[in-house]
């Protein structure tokens, strides 16, 4: 089901309101929303889709609006029905009955949604739009919750439920600083314009979730807003943006950091990348616009395996010709897969001797650190547990030598690894 209207006539809060969260972006701010979002809703136990898209104000003609316009026609061209919020406050305004003429002249049926009555006096002002051809107009306020189980019980009248097999979908988030290429890449991977590109850092606003197959395996592309400092976004509307991305890093199996090649990995790129290793996110490092640089690849994978704990693998791609996105898929794909994998106990133990071996263990007050046992009880990432005959000995330099080796005998490079050392000792047992 569409959303459309008008700008800054609540239509992201409503579609908050429907579906029972804060799935998308808003702010006092005008014309906050610009892509299609999707977010799933539920009533009565019918499951729906909501499409959130931006203002549509048809006398404006810049670059910005037509893409926000082609966004909304694109969300109605595939949806079942439209809900057209308009603003009851604000009253019937030339806008509306633009937008309006449109709706009449599509094939799905419409329901106009008066938002912003906030006081049930006020339910008349929702007869002015009866004007719009469209039906009875119902009163709702997507602040206050006033109407929407009415508004719920017209949508869903008649509606077929959209039916969703989430369980196998393997999430890529694609994460970065404001213009590296993101929805570009996101776009060229799709073959269609899905997310709208700009020129202008911080065209993305939101996180944007759209399903596809590669060979055959559901996949859902996460094109997410630049990420910046905090304290360089705080009190703006790029603040809720960055807390989406950051979300959207949570919710995904494995991240994609998009790296501009002209300027290769820098200081803020590590930051975002460190940010995925927090949320427990796989990653793999996608140098974009690599056709018009001179970057060193190998330099640029150097730094990162220097810099980054997780050491993932650095990938020379390009949105405008298509390069390496085979490639970047596969790899993506495949890290998932090796996250979510788990190691018998068995081979760990070989490995615990082999490392023993290879590189004796520290020593402290005449006391051996020895490794005593090695399981795997999580995946999705992998967590272990090491058995050691007392914690205190361990340094940090060994600990790093067990995690890389790890990573260099499974191939778990670009995966947060968790592992926990138990001291045999009961009273230093799990500190």
């Amino acid at each position: 089901m569409a959303v459309v209207g008008y700008p800054n006539v609540g239509k992201s809060t409503l579609v908050n309101r429907l579906a029972g969260g804060r799935e998308t972006v808003v702010h006092e701010q005008s014309g906050v929303t610009r892509d299609r979002k999707e977010v799933e809703a539920e009533w009565n136990g019918r499951g729906f889709l909501l499409v959130d898209t931006g203002g549509v104000d048809l006398a404006e003609g810049d670059d910005m609006a037509r893409a926000v316009q082609f966004q909304a026609r694109a969300a109605l061209a595939e949806a079942d029905a439209a809900l057209m919020v308009v603003d009851a406050r604000a009253g019937l305004r030339p806008g509306d009955a633009e937008v309006a003429a449109e709706l009449r002249g599509g094939a799905v049926p419409v329901t106009v949604a008066a938002n912003k009555v906030d006081d049930p006096k006020q339910v008349a002002m929702a007869a002015d739009f009866y004007s719009l051809g469209l039906g009875d107009p119902v009163a709702v306020s997507a602040t206050q919750g006033l109407g929407i189980g009415d508004l719920l019980d017209r949508l869903t009248e008649g509606l077929v439920a959209e039916e969703r097999d989430t369980g196998a979908e393997t999430r890529l988030a694609f994460i970065g600083r404001p213009n590296v290429g993101k929805s570009s890449l996101v776009n060229r991977l799709l073959g269609e314009e899905r997310v709208i590109v700009t020129a202008l850092a911080g065209t993305t606003r939101d996180s944007i979730d759209t399903r596809i197959e590669i060979e055959g395996r559901p996949v859902v592309l996460v094109d997410t807003a630049g990420l910046r400092r905090r304290t360089k976004v705080a009190g703006t509307v790029d603040y809720y943006a960055q807390l989406r991305s950051e979300r959207a890093a949570e919710r995904a199996e494995v991240a994609v950091l998009v790296c501009d090649a002209a300027e290769g990995v820098t200081s803020e790129d590590l930051r975002v990348a460190d940010m995925a290793m927090r949320n427990r996110c796989a990653t793999v490092v996608a140098l974009n616009k690599w056709d018009v640089t001179k970057t060193d690849l190998e330099q640029a994978a150097a730094k990162v395996r220097h810099r980054l704990r997780q050491r993932p693998r650095v990938l020379a791609v390009s949105a405008g010709s298509g390069r390496g996105l085979t490639r970047l898929t596969a790899e993506a794909l495949d890290l998932a897969e090796r996250s979510a994998g788990r190691i018998p106990t068995g081979e760990l133990n070989r490995f615990l001797a082999d490392l023993q071996a290879a590189r004796e263990p520290p020593a402290r007050h005449g006391k051996r650190l020895k490794l005593i046992y090695m399981t795997q009880f999580e995946e999705g990432p992998p967590r272990f547990s090491v058995q050691v005959n007392d914690r205190r000995i361990i340094s940090r330099n060994y600990a790093y030598f067990l995690e890389n080796s790890l990573r260099e005998r499974y191939g778990l490079e670009g995966i947060p690894l968790v592992i926990d050392f138990k001291g045999r000792d009961r009273r230093y047992a799990g500190r």
